[in-house]
C-alpha cells in the first residue's frame, strides 16, 4: 500500500512577510492521516483552523491566499509546493500573523524544514486525484494570451512557459519540463527564487504589497540585468520558479495529482480557476489508491531524497 505521509517531529522557522514585511513565526506539526493539510493562525484570540482546498482560495493578486470566514493566511504557495514536492499529506501549519514567511524566496528553506522534521509514513492509503479528462482554462487573445491545461497521465508532469521580455530572462529560457517522479524536485525546482523588476517595487510598497521583499529573499532585476551580487541559481530559474508556484497552486486540490499540466504564461488566479474547472466536471477526475508499488507511477513511492 502507498501510505499517507506526515512529519516525525516539530519544525520551527522565524521570518518576515513578503508583501506584509511582518515577523512571523512558523511552527509544522505532524497530523493525523487524513487530515490534509491545515493552517492554524494561533495569533487570534481562538485559534483558526484554515484547511487548505481550490475553493478556499480567495485572493490571487501576487500570491495565493487561503480564507476561512474572515481569516486569512496569505504566499501559501511555496510552502504547499515543498509539501507537494515530499509527498506530504497531512500536517498542521501553526503561524503567528495572516502571511506565511517568504524565507529565502523559494521553496528550498521549507524543504530543508521539513525534510529535518523527518517523514513519517501512516497507517492510511494515499489518495491521488486522477485526471481523466482534459480539461482546460484560457484568457485573453492575441498577446495577451494565457492558458492551463491538466491532460490524463499515470503520475505528475509539468511544462511552463512564461513571456517575459527581458535580457536576463532571454538569456536563460522561457520554457521548462519537469517530471514529479524523478525524485528531483529538491535539486531541480525548489531553489528557484520569486522575482520582481526594480522599477515595479515602488510601486508594489506604495500599494502596502512587497514591504518585506529585498535583494536576499527575491531575484530583483533592472531594465538590463539580475542586480543580485550572486547571480542566477538555475538556468531557466524564472521559468523554474513559476512552475514551483505551479506546483503549490494545484496542491490546493487537497490531494496530489495524477495528470499532466501545461501552462502559456499562467499565474495563481489561471491555476486556481483551473482547479475549479476540473473539480466542476464530475466525469473529469476521480479519486484512486495503490495497493502495491508496481500499480503506482514510477517513482511515487519512494520518499523523496536529501539534497
Amino acid at each position: 500500500m502507498l501510505a499517507q505521509r506526515t512529519l516525525k517531529a516539530l519544525s520551527r522557522a522565524v521570518g518576515v512577510g513578503l508583501h506584509s514585511g511582518e515577523r512571523v513565526e512558523l511552527t509544522l506539526r505532524p497530523a493525523p492521516p487524513d487530515t490534509g493539510i491545515v493552517f492554524r493562525r494561533i495569533d487570534l484570540p481562538q485559534p483558526v483552523e484554515v484547511p487548505v482546498s481550490a475553493h478556499a482560495v480567495t485572493d490571487t493578486r501576487l500570491a495565493s491566499t487561503l480564507s476561512r470566514g474572515d481569516v486569512k493566511v496569505r504566499t501559501v504557495e511555496h510552502l504547499l509546493s515543498a509539501c507537494a514536492g515530499l509527498g506530504l499529506d497531512n500536517l498542521y501549519i501553526d503561524i503567528t500573523a495572516e502571511e506565511v514567511p517568504i524565507l529565502d524566496g523559494s521553496a528550498s528553506s521549507f524543504v530543508y524544514l521539513l525534510q529535518s522534521a523527518g517523514i513519517e509514513l501512516q497507517k492510511a492509503p494515499r489518495r491521488f486525484l486522477r485526471v481523466l479528462q482534459p480539461v482546460e482554462v484560457r484568457e485573453g487573445e492575441g498577446d495577451d494570451l494565457k492558458w492551463a491545461r491538466l491532460e490524463p497521465h499515470h503520475g505528475f508532469k509539468l511544462s511552463f512557459e512564461i513571456d517575459f521580455h527581458h535580457p536576463a530572462v532571454d538569456s536563460t529560457g522561457q520554457r521548462v519540463e519537469f517530471d514529479m517522479g524523478s525524485g528531483r524536485y529538491s535539486r531541480d525546482i525548489a531553489r528557484a527564487r520569486t522575482f520582481a523588476f526594480s522599477k515595479d517595487v515602488e510601486t508594489l510598497r506604495a500599494s502596502g504589497l512587497a514591504l518585506g521583499g529585498g535583494l536576499d529573499n527575491a531575484i530583483v532585476m533592472d531594465d538590463t540585468r539580475v542586480l543580485n551580487e550572486g547571480g542566477l541559481r538555475y538556468a531557466a530559474e524564472f521559468a523554474r520558479h513559476k512552475l514551483l508556484d505551479a506546483i503549490g497552486d494545484l496542491y490546493c486540490v487537497g490531494h496530489p495529482l495524477l495528470a499532466a499540466y501545461s501552462a502559456f504564461r499562467s499565474g495563481h488566479a489561471l491555476n486556481n480557476k483551473l482547479l475549479r474547472a476540473l473539480l466542476a466536471r464530475q466525469d473529469a477526475w476521480e479519486i484512486v489508491t495503490f495497493e502495491s508499488e508496481r500499480q503506482a507511477p514510477a517513482g511515487f513511492a519512494q520518499l523523496a531524497p536529501a539534497w
